[in-house]
């Protein structure tokens, strides 16, 4: 019997993340729409799903990373080594979808000191990757979208890719990993 709750124990764990139809993100969106910060949440969410960023470089994007000297979003995220997993900085594209997105949320903005995190807190300081993830799966969960965590956007993002006949290579290079 104990074999059988730790295996079970193992299997929970490596469980993976649920990918959503664009029904369901439509749906997720939704429920972000109806929240204290919905242009935040809105833009946290569409970063893992449009970009494919881990909710750890989302939480460390700075305002400076995102927007040029004239306010506007730029093509692509360029990340520090500090704010990716792993040893190597990377750069993360953003389509147009993404980029309005963006514009939309850092119009909202009071402060677009470049050093400021992208997402403050009450108290002008960025969100942890764990408070992130919390509210991320709270938003899934308000959703109604079970089996749904932080890194679903993540995955739904590369599995769009491999649908869409997009190489390993470059899948790898866009997520950032160096092993496959």
């Amino acid at each position: 019997a104990t074999n059988k709750s730790i295996c079970e124990g193992v299997a929970e764990m490596t469980k993976q993340a649920r990918t959503l139809n664009e029904q369901e993100l439509q749906k997720l969106l939704q429920a972000a729409t109806n929240t204290k910060h919905p242009q935040r949440n809105r833009t946290i969410l569409l970063l893992t799903h449009l970009a494919g960023m881990r909710i750890g470089e989302v939480a460390a994007v700075k305002i400076g990373d995102v927007i040029q000297n004239d306010k506007t979003v730029l093509n692509q995220i360029n990340l520090s080594t500090d704010q990716t997993k792993g040893s190597q900085g990377r750069t993360v594209l953003l389509n147009e979808r993404m980029r309005s997105v963006l514009q939309a949320y850092v119009s909202t903005l009071k402060n677009l000191n470049p050093n400021n995190p992208l997402f403050p807190t009450q108290r002008s300081i960025g969100f942890s990757a764990n408070s992130l993830t919390q509210i991320v799966n709270g938003l899934y969960n308000k959703a109604g979208l079970h089996g749904c965590s932080s890194h679903s956007g993540r995955r739904g993002y590369l599995t769009n890719l491999a649908e869409k006949g997009v190489s390993v290579r470059v899948m790898m290079a866009l997520a950032g990993h160096k092993n496959m």
